[in-house]
C-alpha cells in the first residue's frame, strides 16, 4: 500500500466532476451517461442534474396536488441546485428562537457559493444515489428525503467553512446535522464526489479521514480513530470502495481502490486494492486473489456488489 500514501498528502481532497456517470442496470450490466447535457432545450438551464431534478419535481407535483406547494417552495421556485440545497438544509437544521432559518440559509448559501466544488459534488452524489440505490427512482426523492444525502451536503458546507477557518459555524453545522440526521461527519474530513451513504443512520467519520470518489457506505459505519492517537489518526479510503453495514475502520489505515469491507468487519490494518476483508479483526478472504485492475464502472462502490466472490 506504500504506493498510495502520497495520494492522501494534499491539504484538501480535490473534488472533480467526472466526464461520465456510470449507471448500473437491473441486469447488472453497466452503461454510462455524460455529465454534460445535450444542447439546452427551451427553458433549460444547461445544468443536466438540476434540469432533471426539476422535471421530476414537476411530474410529482402534477400527479399529487398535495405536493404542489411543497415542491414549489423547495425546488421549482429556486434558481439553482445550490439555492434549493441551502434553503432545504436551513429548514431542516434551524432552531426556532435560537438559530433563525433565514440566517442559516444565508450561511449555507455563502459557503456553497465560495466553494463551487461542493455544488459539483452534490450533483455527483445525486446521480450516484439514483444509479446505485434500487429504492431511489428519482433524484428529487433523494434530494428531499434521503438523510444520507442531506447529511453529506451539510458536511460539504461545513467543510467549506472549516477550510476558510470559520471553525465555529462549521462545528455548528456538524452538531445540527448529527442531531437531525443521525450522521456525524467532522467538518475537517475530506470526501470526494459520487458518494452514497445508503440509509446512513449511525455513520461516523472522523476529522482526518479521507474518502475517495465513487464510494458507497452503508449504515452504522465508523471511520474512526483508535482513541489513543493525535494528529492524522483516521482512515484513508480509496476510490470505488464499498463498506458494509456496521463495519468499523479504525486508525490511520489505508483501504485500497476497489476494496470491499464486509458488514460488521473491524479493520485495523491496511487493505490492499481490490481485496475483500471480513471479520473481527478483518482479514482478506482466504483463497481469494485481489481482483485485477477494474474499470471505474466495475468497482464495488459503484456496482454495490456485496457478495464475497471477486
Amino acid at each position: 500500500m506504500a504506493a498510495c500514501v502520497d495520494k492522501w498528502q494534499p491539504a484538501a481532497y480535490p473534488c472533480r466532476l467526472p466526464e461520465k456517470f456510470y449507471c448500473v442496470l437491473p441486469d447488472c450490466t453497466t452503461t454510462d451517461r455524460p455529465v454534460a447535457p445535450a444542447p439546452a432545450a427551451s427553458g433549460s438551464s444547461g445544468d443536466y442534474v438540476w434540469d432533471a431534478l426539476r422535471a421530476e419535481a414537476q411530474d410529482d407535483a402534477d400527479d399529487e396536488p398535495l405536493l404542489r406547494k411543497f415542491y414549489h417552495d423547495l425546488v421549482l421556485s429556486r434558481p439553482s441546485l445550490e439555492s434549493a440545497l441551502a434553503s432545504l438544509l436551513a429548514a431542516k437544521l434551524c432552531i426556532p428562537g435560537a438559530l433563525p432559518q433565514d440566517q442559516l440559509r444565508d450561511l449555507l448559501a455563502g459557503a456553497l457559493a465560495a466553494h463551487p466544488e461542493a455544488g459539483r459534488a452534490a450533483r455527483a452524489d445525486l446521480v450516484a444515489a439514483r444509479d446505485r440505490d434500487p429504492a431511489c427512482a428519482k433524484m428529487v426523492h433523494c434530494f428531499l428525503y434521503y438523510k444520507g444525502f442531506l447529511a453529506l451536503q451539510a458536511h460539504r458546507a461545513a467543510h467549506a467553512l472549516w477550510s476558510d477557518n470559520r471553525r465555529a459555524p462549521a462545528l455548528l453545522l456538524q452538531s445540527r446535522a448529527s442531531e437531525v440526521f443521525g450522521v456525524d461527519i467532522h467538518p475537517g474530513a475530506r470526501i470526494g464526489c459520487g458518494i452514497l451513504l445508503d440509509h446512513a443512520t449511525g455513520v461516523v467519520i472522523g476529522e482526518t479521514a479521507v474518502v475517495g470518489y465513487d464510494v458507497s457506505i452503508l449504515h452504522g459505519v465508523t471511520l474512526g480513530g483508535t482513541g489513543k492517537e493525535s494528529g492524522d489518526r483516521h482512515p484513508k479510503v480509496g476510490d470505488g470502495v464499498l463498506i458494509g453495514a456496521g463495519a468499523s475502520v479504525l486508525g490511520n489505515v489505508h483501504i485500497g481502490d476497489g476494496a470491499k469491507i464486509g458488514a460488521g468487519a473491524v479493520v485495523l490494518r491496511d487493505v490492499a486494492d481490490g481485496t475483500t476483508a471480513v471479520g473481527n479483526p478483518a482479514k482478506p478472504i482466504i483463497g481469494k486473489k485481489a481482483a485485477p485492475q477494474r474499470r471505474p464502472e466495475e468497482l464495488p462502490g459503484v456496482t454495490m456488489e456485496q457478495r464475497w466472490s471477486d
